[in-house]
């Protein structure tokens, strides 16, 4: 019988691994399985609102920003430009008047290039001359002619540039 009391001792307790205590097991390691997914996307919640923080904000601080100090920009006329419009023999000749101003960065670069005006000159004539009444048609038309004039002063004053040619007038007759 003492043989048999041990048996009925280890029966117990399967019987109660059986009935209520395998279940409660069971549920007992889902539990903090759960609470460790749900910490675990808790934490990958706040540390991605945090990366988004620190990556959008964190090169703002709250002190008052220094102001910077703005150089007033300085214009230089250009003689008036007069040219003849390119076209196909049939029209009667059209005239284009302009006048320009160069938007330049700063005092000094005035007289760096103010020795380079003929050249200037001859690059707005060339390029002028071969533009057909069409080519001014509208505000994209005088954006791209803007445009070109930047580009081609910018290469005849080259290592140095100037911010924009700006129009005083232009008359097409």
């Amino acid at each position: 019988m003492a043989a048999a009391k041990p048996k009925k001792k280890d029966a117990e307790p399967e019987e109660d691994a059986e009935d209520g205590a395998a279940p409660a097991a069971k549920t007992k390691q889902k539990l903090p399985l759960k609470m460790i997914i749900i910490a675990a996307v808790g934490l990958l919640v706040l540390g991605g609102g945090y990366g988004g923080y620190a990556f959008f904000f964190a090169g703002e601080s709250h002190e008052k920003p220094k102001v910077a100090e703005v150089k007033p920009a300085v214009f230089v006329d250009l003689p008036d430009v007069l040219v003849n419009l390119s076209n196909a023999g049939t029209d009667r000749t059209q005239y284009l008047k302009v006048k320009i101003v160069l938007e330049v960065p700063d005092a000094e670069l005035v007289a760096k290039i103010q020795p380079l005006m003929p050249r200037v000159m001859d690059a707005f004539q060339t390029y002028l001359r071969e533009l057909r009444p069409t080519d001014l048609d509208g505000s994209a038309g005088l954006y791209r002619l803007k445009e070109e004039l930047t580009r081609r002063v910018n290469a005849s004053v080259s290592p140095n540039h100037i911010t924009a040619v700006l129009f005083k007038e232009i008359i097409v007759q």
